[in-house]
């Protein structure tokens, strides 16, 4: 594509405080982490960017002993170290603060700065010394509360300032931080980033790992990219413009859309009524408010990179997840979903994003893994019998071409595709109105990724409502009839017609 590396004199005549040299690293076949070199400097926010697979977070569990390096090397200003555990880690001066705060919410404030290193007397916790010493510490980060109190009493954004804080005092040379505002406001945000600047004028160097690109500009001085478990390039955050940056992460080159023009000849779809809609729906620090619809036999695209919001989207609407505010129609209907029960029983199915943790069932047979969702909506008090599930299951297994020797295969020895179909067949089986599918191509292979395309377009044309997440954007663009595009949790636009393209979405993505 061209981009050239931007790097200032500066940076190359000094030694970084943290630095990987073709560090790489294979989960059996599959190379997680290849030949990445990675430069960290005194005094400066370094943003690792990349999408889901990128190596981000193989990347950091390399450097703080949570994996073994296959090769490379990691030093630590010049000298080589080789941790092999988060505890060695910090031992040398590498501190990790996790998306999931790791503390200790039982605890008082006080006892999880000093976790581990409180000072005793005769065996006991010199309680007032670690009160006292915890106050002076937080006040370094403006924070004045009560560090006798149990971490849990305070919000997120104030534990997450304690476990910096407490990273900073075992251990001042590097920081990293992993999705540090995902489940933070605006004011929040902007009070953790006050502390990241007092930090680095301190001298502390940080490894930011975040999805929110304005966030991005806003607090790094360079930014580098992986992709597919490589390094794309490393640039000065202020050189990179926004649409370069979002190149650089899909791996496809942003053209004017002007030069491209509309390739799509997909009419919008006409609907006079929506069998779904919401209006504002949001929840603090995980969506801002957000309006869409879905009409019967209409596909409507969620697009967006990595942490958007789309599968916060889905799972505010499915009752995963609460809503702070907003509205929920159904049919026309207001409706209240509290729970995914209750969005079963409005006619919604959902098939999650990772369906090893949050779809299939593996020790169970294929069979009881697709009647589970009709059981739960009819109730557990109105069994299906065995030879009614066993019909079901031979009608889906056929309907759906699940490749499995019988209904009685445990689910997980079959493959990712067929997995896929499983879970789809699921829901398919409770004879939903609206169908939820969150990235339901990934990980499966080319064969079974067709034919899951064909049979979204199949249940389209049979009437259902599809609301669909996927990060390949020529899979939305093919089956799509209006995409809703989403960038740092809120919606950014709706497209329709002619105007459904990549270099559409990825525009939008870039620009707004």
């Amino acid at each position: 594509m061209g981009f050239r590396e931007l790097m200032s004199d500066a940076a190359e005549k000094q030694t970084p405080v943290l630095q990987t040299s073709k560090l790489t690293k294979w989960f059996g076949p599959v190379r997680a982490l290849y030949d990445v070199d990675f430069n960290l400097y005194a005094g400066e926010v370094h943003a690792v960017l990349g999408e889901n697979g990128a190596g981000k977070s193989t990347l950091v569990k390399l450097i703080t002993g949570v994996y073994r390096k296959d090769s490379g090397a990691i030093l630590l200003e010049g000298q080589a170290i080789e941790p092999h555990s988060p505890h060695e880690a910090q031992a040398y001066g590498i501190s990790t603060v996790y998306q999931e705060i790791n503390l200790i919410p039982t605890l008082s404030v006080a006892e999880n700065l000093f976790l581990g290193r409180q000072p005793m007397r005769m065996g006991f916790i010199k309680t007032g010394e670690i009160n006292s010493r915890a106050k002076a510490l937080l006040k370094t980060y403006n924070l004045d509360i009560d560090a006798s109190h149990t971490l849990s009493a305070f919000s997120v954004a104030v534990q997450q300032i304690v476990a910096i804080a407490r990273g900073v005092d075992m251990s001042a040379k590097v920081l990293i931080l992993d999705e540090p505002t995902s489940s933070l406001d605006a004011h929040e945000v902007q009070l953790l980033f006050e502390i990241m600047r007092s930090l680095k004028a301190r001298g502390i160097s940080i490894l930011l790992i975040t999805h929110f690109l304005n966030q991005v500009y806003e607090i790094s001085d360079r930014i580098t990219v992986l992709r597919n478990g490589e390094k794309i390039g490393e640039y000065l955050a202020a050189s990179l413009p926004k649409r370069e940056l979002v190149s650089l992460m899909l791996g496809r080159e942003l053209v004017s859309v002007t030069d491209e023009g509309n390739t799509n000849g997909k009419a919008a779809h006409q609907n006079e009524r929506s069998f779904l809609q919401v209006e504002g729906i949001a929840r603090r620090g995980m969506l801002e408010p957000l309006d869409l619809s879905v009409a019967k036999g209409e596909i409507v695209g969620l697009a967006g990179l990595l942490g958007s919001g789309r599968t916060e989207t889905a799972k505010l609407i499915f009752g995963v997840e609460q809503k702070d505010i907003g509205t929920i129609y159904v049919k026309g209907q207001k409706t209240t979903i509290r729970s995914p029960r209750q969005a079963i029983g409005q006619g919604f199915g959902m098939c999650p994003e990772d369906r090893k943790i949050d779809g299939i069932i593996p020790e169970l047979s294929v069979r009881e893994n697709i009647i589970l969702a009709l059981q739960a909506k009819r109730g557990w008090f109105k069994t299906l019998s065995r030879k009614r599930q066993e019909e079901i299951a031979v009608e889906m297994i056929e309907a759906m071409r699940i490749v499995t020797p019988d209904s009685t295969k445990p689910v997980g020895q079959l493959s990712g595709g067929n997995q896929q179909k499983v879970i789809l067949a699921r829901w398919l089986a409770s004879q939903p109105e609206l169908l939820i599918l969150d990235e339901p191509t990934r990980g499966i292979d080319v064969g079974a990724h067709a034919e899951i395309i064909q049979l979204i377009k199949r249940l389209c044309a049979d009437g259902l409502a599809l609301l669909v997440i996927s990060s390949e954007l020529a899979e939305i663009v093919e089956y799509s009839h209006r995409v809703v595009v989403l960038r740092d949790r809120k919606k950014l636009t709706e497209l329709t017609g002619d105007d459904i393209s990549e270099q559409m979405i990825m525009h939008t993505i870039a620009e707004s």
